[in-house]
């Protein structure tokens, strides 16, 4: 099973995403609470595309793939984009979570989120593009 969107960097594309995702999790017959969570880390990953890959007065495209692997055990989203380059597991300020959210540096929260919902999550640049792939269980 391999799906793709493809999605502008436009904050009204979340609608697309949620629905891309909602549509797959019904598929796979994943519960609310996982899906919930896999609509929370990609909604936050496109968003950080959308804000920070590129000039905002820009129009341009990303692409979310998806698919599984080990016997449909494992889910993959890969999100490609040719923004800016950017390493959210080495580049994305430390988080502290301990601290207040008034008290908080603003940003890294996300990948923090990413990181701790998702199992595997790596970031390469190949050929122009940035090249999130994230990884979680879904049968555990």
């Amino acid at each position: 099973m391999l799906r793709e969107l493809t999605l502008h960097n436009d904050v009204k594309q979340i609608e697309l995403l949620t629905e891309f995702i909602e549509v797959l999790c019904e598929e796979l017959g994943l519960d609310a609470m996982l899906t919930f969570n896999l609509n929370l880390v990609l909604e936050e990953a496109v968003t950080n595309v959308i804000m920070y890959a590129y000039p905002q007065d820009e129009d341009h495209t990303m692409t979310l793939k998806t698919w599984t692997e080990q016997s449909d055990n494992i889910i993959v989203f890969e999100l490609k984009d040719q923004g800016k380059p950017f390493n959210p597991i080495e580049e994305a300020p430390e988080v502290d979570t301990t601290l207040s959210a008034d008290k908080r540096q603003i940003g890294g929260l996300g990948i923090f989120l990413i990181n701790k919902i998702m199992d595997d999550v790596t970031y390469r640049y190949e050929e122009g593009s940035n090249i999130l792939t994230m990884k979680k269980n879904i049968k555990a």
